[in-house]
C-alpha cells in the first residue's frame, strides 16, 4: 500500500479544495508513490512526534494542524518548526495535513465535539454556499441509463442523505457533423435531428473529474454537450462549526463542570451567567471567535470553542459563551481521524500519537 492510498482516503472525508484560502493542507513531505510502513495521528507534529514515528516505525505521519504553514526560506534547524520537517526528510517520513478541509467536512472537527457533547438534531452551523453544481448532459435514448449508472458510480446526484438522484426530459437535438468529423450517427455535411434525453444531477466540487470523466467514457457522442452550472443552494453538510441539542435541558453550572470534564479543560473561560438553563448548544473548534454572531442568530443557549479574547466576552449577554482551550477543542480529532482509516484499512495499523502536544500548561 503506497502513501497515496491513505491521502486519498482521508481527501474522501475532507476534500482539500474545501480547505481556508489562508491554510496549508495535504502533503507538505514526502510523496505519494512511497510505500507505507505505517501511520502515525496527532493534532501537531512536532520533533517528539517525529521521534515517536521513528520508533514504531511509521513513515507517515497525519496532523491536523499544518507544520508548515507559510513559506520557507531555508532548512537551517533554527526552530522547532524546521527541525521538525529537517528530521522528517532525513527518516523519510512523509507529513500529510488536514487542518481546516476538516473543520469544514461533514462529521469533521465540530461535528465530533458535537458528538462528545452527546447532542443530538446536529446541524453544520455555517453551511458553505455555492459549492453544489448542477451537471445537465444531452444523451441518445438508447445510453441514458449506461452513462446514469457511470456517472452515479463516480459520485454524482447525492443530496445529502440521498442517493442516485437525477432529472431527465426528453427532447430533440440536431447536429451537422463537419467534414473530419466522426459522429456516431448521420453523415458529414448533412443535418440530423435524434430523439435525446437531458440528464441532470447535482455535483460537488471535488467529485467534478472523476464525474467528467465517467460521462466521457460511456457516452456515445465525439463532441458531448453538456453543461455545468454553479448553485446557489445552501449545502448543510460542509461548512464551520455544528449545532444540536442536549438530550435534555440542564443548568449552566452543570453545563459548565460537564465541558470541563468531557474535555479535560484545566480552566473553562465563559462568560457572566445569566442563570439560565442550557439544551440547544453551538460548538466550533479551535478559534471560533468569528462564529458567534452565528451562535445567536442560530438561537444557541451556549457556544463551545476556543481562543475567545476579553472583548468577546462582551457579546455574551444572550448566551453562554465557553473557551475550552485550543488544544482541548480539538483533541477527538485524532480519535476520528484513527477511527476512520481503521475503517477504510481494516487490516493496517492506524495509531494515535502518545507525545504530548499541547504547549499549554495550567497551573
Amino acid at each position: 500500500m503506497q502513501i497515496r492510498d491513505i491521502t486519498s482516503a482521508l481527501e474522501e472525508l475532507a476534500p482539500l479544495q474545501y480547505a481556508q484560502d489562508f491554510d496549508n493542507v495535504g502533503l507538505l513531505v514526502g510523496n505519494h508513490q512511497e510505500n507505507v510502513t505505517g501511520v502515525l495521528i496527532t493534532l501537531d507534529c512536532l520533533e517528539s512526534v517525529v521521534d515517536e514515528a521513528i520508533e514504531k516505525k511509521c513513515n507517515l505521519i497525519v496532523t491536523f494542524h499544518p507544520i508548515i504553514f507559510s513559506g520557507l526560506k531555508h532548512l537551517r534547524e533554527t526552530d522547532y518548526v524546521r527541525r521538525t520537517v529537517v528530521k522528517a526528510i532525513k527518516n523519510n517520513i512523509a507529513i500529510y495535513a488536514t487542518h481546516t478541509a476538516l473543520d469544514m467536512a461533514h462529521g469533521g472537527v465540530s461535528h465530533r465535539m458535537g458528538s462528545q457533547l452527546q447532542l443530538q438534531n446536529v446541524k453544520t452551523l455555517i453551511p458553505e454556499n455555492g459549492l453544489l453544481h448542477k451537471l445537465s448532459i444531452h444523451v441518445p435514448q438508447d445510453h441514458l441509463e449506461i452513462v446514469r449508472e457511470a456517472i452515479f458510480q463516480a459520485g454524482a446526484g447525492k443530496i445529502s442523505n440521498y442517493s442516485d438522484c437525477s432529472f431527465t426530459t426528453s427532447g430533440t437535438g440536431t447536429f451537422q457533423p463537419g467534414e473530419q468529423s466522426q459522429p456516431f450517427s448521420g453523415k458529414s455535411g448533412q443535418r440530423s435531428t435524434v430523439d435525446e434525453y437531458n440528464l441532470e444531477v447535482i455535483l460537488l466540487p471535488h467529485k467534478k473529474k472523476e464525474i467528467l470523466s465517467a460521462m466521457q467514457d460511456t457516452h456515445p457522442y465525439e463532441e458531448i454537450s453538456y453543461q455545468i452550472i454553479k448553485l446557489e443552494n445552501e449545502y448543510n453538510r460542509i461548512g464551520m462549526g455544528a449545532i444540536g441539542e442536549l438530550p435534555n435541558a440542564i443548568s449552566q453550572d452543570d453545563f459548565l463542570a460537564t465541558i470541563k470534564n468531557v474535555f479535560n479543560s484545566g480552566v473553562v473561560r465563559s462568560s457572566l451567567s445569566r442563570k439560565r438553563n442550557i439544551k440547544k448548544v453551538a460548538v466550533l473548534g479551535g478559534s471560533g471567535a468569528f462564529a458567534i454572531k452565528n451562535a445567536l442568530q442560530a438561537g444557541a443557549d451556549a457556544f463551545v470553542t476556543a481562543d475567545l479574547k476579553y472583548h468577546d466576552f462582551f457579546q455574551g449577554e444572550n448566551i453562554l459563551l465557553c473557551d475550552v482551550g485550543h488544544y482541548e477543542s480539538e483533541q477527538f480529532t485524532k480519535n476520528l481521524l484513527q477511527e476512520y482509516l481503521t475503517e477504510k484499512f481494516s487490516n493496517f495499523a492506524i495509531l494515535c500519537a502518545q507525545a504530548q502536544t499541547n504547549p499549554v500548561n495550567y497551573t
